[in-house]
């Protein structure tokens, strides 16, 4: 299983920060050629972040391009140029229904096919940021196989709705959840949107804890500044470590004196409680061999 904690943009059209990204552990590399690169700097961007895949490559982590949406017009010559060996999936944004997914899987199927990379090998990963996408959520995710996440954009999907960003993030309980749920649903990881304020440490802190509170597996990092604090966010802690392994141990004890169920400082123990033990004692020694 792939673990994608942390999802490091870069923009695609600064060499210095993608020179500087290779030295960095995020769990997969995203060179972006969508919001953070102005207009007039697209085509920059798109042979500046081809030209970077392999060098991004050689950490060792999935390399993520992000393109430009299909209503830009720009999506299919960002995904001639960074089609090749060496990227794990892409993202591509603003996705509202099935049939953009089916578009963009039969664009990559032809590049695949086309520079002989192994059919089916690039994945995808839409983004649900409008409203239309939100809606359709559950089916956009399970419509085609490349699809591996789902990463919700808080910033687009505020302003489609026509509404305000707030810091207590009210505004998106609702998306929020419904991505995380479908993306349970569609057996894909969901991923959560970028954290503005680099400098905030603990505002990152908290809007990590959030999301992940309610199903979202990792987060995307704007600056590499937030790496390590996602990570840490969406790895086992210690303390949950210890109460997972002494659930299991509680448990083992109960079921050979015949019992289903049992209690641990004062809270019920049983079958779903230990599976949900098991699986984050699992994802602990998966995340400690990386």
């Amino acid at each position: 299983m792939i673990y994608l904690r942390s999802l490091l943009f870069v923009p695609g059209n600064q060499p210095s920060m993608l020179s500087k990204a290779a030295g960095l552990r995020p769990d997969a590399f995203v060179p972006d050629m969508e919001d953070s690169v102005a207009w007039d700097d697209k085509e920059e961007a798109r042979n500046v972040v081809a030209d970077y895949i392999e060098t991004l490559n050689q950490q060792g982590k999935p390399v993520i391009p992000r393109l430009n949406s299909l209503d830009t017009g720009l999506f299919q010559k960002d995904l001639e140029a960074v089609a090749q060996t060496g990227i794990y999936a892409i993202s591509v944004g603003k996705i509202n229904s099935e049939k953009d997914v089916s578009l963009i899987s039969e664009a990559i199927e032809k590049q695949e096919s086309k520079k002989g990379i192994q059919r089916g090998s690039i994945k995808l990963i839409p983004w649900i940021e409008t409203a239309k996408g939100l809606s359709r959520c559950y089916e956009i995710l399970t419509s085609d196989q490349r699809i591996i996440a789902a990463a919700f954009g808080a910033e687009d999907f505020t302003n489609d709705m026509g509404i305000e960003r707030r810091a207590d993030n009210k505004e998106i309980v609702y998306a929020r959840n419904q991505v995380a749920i479908s993306a349970r649903a569609a057996d894909v990881l969901a991923l959560d949107t970028p954290y503005f304020g680099f400098q905030d440490a603990e505002g990152l802190r908290v809007s990590a804890q959030d999301a992940k509170a309610i199903g979202f597996k990792g987060k995307f990092a704007i600056h590499p500044s937030q790496i390590q604090a996602i990570n840490k966010c969406f790895a086992p802690s210690d303390s949950e470590i210890e109460h997972a392994k002494a659930v299991i141990t509680i448990f083992e004890e109960s079921k050979a004196k015949g019992r289903g169920s049992t209690s641990l400082n004062g809270q019920v123990v049983d079958v779903p409680v230990v599976k949900r033990a098991e699986a984050l004692l699992d994802q602990a020694k998966e995340i400690a061999a990386e």
